[in-house]
């Protein structure tokens, strides 16, 4: 399949998931020599009919095609401009918007495509040839690499970044592997707020440093993307721009943080003047989210104070240190990693589907280094503690947006544990999360953690009953974290998706069963319910405006699919 047919039909799955112009929602089945198609009006597309195995949805985009009057549509651009025409005239700017992402994605997918083989091979001379054995934080990196060559699950123009030609790409996006500088400002101290205990890492330069010299006042050096130095300086007069680069640094899979050369532990995250996930995903820093990362750190560190059995299980970067200038272009966090991941492979779960060097998957490579070659194996451990931690935080009544970009498996082998070193029996799975500012809670079943929970900045954060809850545990653990690396693995013929949907069910069913009463509802809503949230990401995100959309998070707003799970077993 070309690049362009894959594009359109990931486009046309999407749009009938979030049933834009009512194909999903309206349309009737109709059979025709070549299969099924579905039409409302004027309008048919050509589906695969999946049912309650469809992941987040009953059908799948068959052929990339939609047909309108009896008109074949087959150029992605012409498809979008038919919806447009079709769309309330207060929508179509966010069509035009959307056509342009798709636009920008498949120029993006075309540079992936010319250059996978070389950045491959230039990680395999790097790292070495096996991705198991890319141990320690800077090895980390080349699994973000990897991750950055793969779909979305949910988002069809995740590749795609607004606004950035193929220049720039090269030079700051995480699929090339870049070394790049920072730019640095000076800024009056006056006008930067600062959290965070401790000095600061020897390679934090003062304004002196990076020839700065002479500022009137007390000054503070603050580091901002290349990408948005410009921006950033106009944004806070008094604020002084250093004329060099300094301090050589990595992106990571989100792009816009960023791990120091030197110091692999440390990553700043640092505001971007882009948008991905949709028009209105800025990758700029809002103050408040800094603040909330922070107390989301603190509220997880107190539950695993609470449950010994996830102290050195679950391990939380630190998110306490950040500055800025109150403005959402001027500020960084500085995040530390825990000790001791030196000899560990530390991968983030968006890249265990994707090929390595050789064209192995990730997942096959860990399962053959750490579980005897039992891709379920790994499977089957990694659900276990992720399934118990996360439902222990929901009778907390906490639910984390900790997607498969911001959880990690981090794999070794432990010598205490009996069995061969560097065999199954060894082998010690832990999870890594960072990024914990956009949760929702429900003060409720908080308990003595209440003043915690307080400390959020972001009144959306505090949900009035379970429902916000159980919609960001499905779409999120459930979705994004477990269920779309069972349909990759079957897709990929590792293991079939009964396994793995059969494994997901039973351990979803134990771990709410061990909460009693209070998994009641999260029960109900995701393992008895006939229909799960999905996302809506190209509504809310793009296509829509939120008075249009009614979306108070473009990243927390709901359609339905199909409950997948429900035939893999029957719940207590």
């Amino acid at each position: 399949m070309s690049t362009t047919d894959d594009l359109t039909l990931r486009v046309l799955g999407a749009l009938l998931r979030e049933d834009v112009a009512g194909l999903r929602g309206t349309g009737t089945l109709e059979r025709r020599p070549d299969g099924d198609w579905l039409r409302t009006g004027g309008l048919a597309l050509p589906v695969r009919v999946e049912g309650r195995q469809g992941f987040q949805c009953e059908y799948a985009a068959r052929l990339p095609l939609l047909e309108l009057d009896g008109a074949a549509h087959t150029e992605l651009g012409s498809i979008i401009r038919v919806l447009e025409d079709l769309a309330d005239p207060d929508d179509r700017p966010g069509h035009r918007a959307f056509a342009e992402e798709c636009r920008q994605t498949l120029a993006t997918m075309r540079l992936h495509d010319a250059v996978r083989d070389e950045v491959h091979a230039a990680l395999a001379e790097r790292y070495g040839a096996d991705p198991a054995d890319w141990t320690g934080l800077a090895g980390s990196l080349a699994f973000d690499t990897l991750a950055a060559y793969l779909d979305h699950p949910v988002y069809p123009t995740a590749r795609g970044r607004s606004g950035l030609d193929n220049d720039q790409l090269r030079s700051y996006a995480p699929e090339f592997h870049p070394s790049f500088e920072l730019r640095w400002l000076a800024v009056p101290a006056a006008a930067l707020t600062v959290e965070g205990a401790g000095p600061l890492p020897a390679w934090w330069p003062t304004p002196a440093r990076l020839g700065l010299d002479g500022p009137d006042g007390p000054y503070l050096t603050l580091p901002v993307h290349p990408l948005t130095a410009d921006a950033a300086l106009a944004a806070l007069p008094g604020a002084l721009l250093a004329e060099r680069p300094y301090l050589a640094v990595t992106p990571t899979l989100s792009m816009r943080t960023v791990a120091v050369d030197q110091d692999p532990a440390c990553h700043l995250k640092l505001p971007l003047a882009t948008a991905t996930l949709g028009l209105r995903n800025r990758r700029t820093i809002k103050p408040g989210t800094l603040v909330d990362g922070a107390a989301g750190q603190r509220l997880l560190a107190a539950v695993i104070a609470r449950e010994p059995r996830f102290a050195g299980r679950v391990l939380l970067a630190d998110e306490q240190c950040y500055a800025h200038a109150g403005h959402e272009l001027l500020a960084v966090l500085s995040r530390r990693y825990p000790a001791g991941l030196e000899q560990a492979v530390t991968v983030p779960l968006a890249a265990l589907a994707a090929p390595g060097p050789g064209g192995r998957l990730v997942v096959d490579r860990l399962a053959d280094r750490f579980y005897d070659g039992s891709v379920i194996g790994l499977y089957d451990e990694f659900l276990e503690l992720l399934l118990d931690w996360q439902t222990t935080l929901f009778g907390y009544g906490i639910a984390l947006e900790s997607h498969q970009q911001n959880t990690s498996l981090v794999l070794d082998f432990d010598d205490r544990a009996d069995g061969e070193a560097g065999r199954g029996g060894g082998t010690r799975l832990r999870l890594l999360y960072k990024d914990n500012d956009g949760p929702r809670v429900n003060p409720a079943r908080l308990g003595e953690l209440a003043p915690l929970g307080a400390e959020f900045d972001d009144e959306r954060v505090t949900a009035p009953d379970d429902r916000a809850l159980t919609n960001l545990f499905t779409t999120i653990t459930g979705h994004l974290c477990t269920a779309s690396l069972a349909f990759e693995l079957a897709a990929h013929g590792r293991v079939p998706l009964a396994d793995t949907l059969g494994l997901l069910h039973a351990r979803l069913d134990s771990a709410i069963e061990r909460l009693g009463p209070a998994g009641a509802s999260l029960r109900a809503a995701l393992l008895d319910a006939d229909r799960l949230p999905v996302k809506a990401m190209v509504s809310a995100g793009t296509l829509f405006s939120k008075e249009r959309s009614g979306a108070a998070d473009v990243n927390k707003h709901y359609t339905t699919g199909p409950n997948y799970l429900k035939p893999y077993g029957v719940s207590r």
